[in-house]
């Protein structure tokens, strides 16, 4: 019969990425420490570092979005207007 399989937490997970980030012990070392493989933390090492790049930028990113979308819907409601003063001109006959 094998192990059963354990959900580690969010915290868990963190924190032996970080330690692993650190560099302080080997991978081996946490490994044996906090009874989870060493391709597991490896795994939560990567997750933390893109995860990182994430974070960090999500400020900036966050800013994008919502310019583009403001940016979106003012080229929308031009698009609508110049398309009412065509028509305007249209049927008043000056175009």
């Amino acid at each position: 019969m094998g192990k059963k399989r354990v959900r580690h937490s969010a915290e868990f997970k963190a924190k032996v990425a970080l330690e692993a980030l650190k560099g302080l012990k080997t991978v081996n070392e946490l490994a044996g420490q906090y009874q989870v493989h060493p391709t597991q933390i490896s795994q939560w090492k990567r997750q933390v570092q893109g995860g990182a790049r994430e974070l960090f930028a999500g400020a900036r990113g966050k800013g994008d979005q919502e310019s583009e979308a403001v940016q979106a819907k003012l080229y929308e409601e031009v698009g609508r207007l110049k398309m009412e003063l065509d028509w305007i001109k249209k049927t008043a006959g000056l175009g």
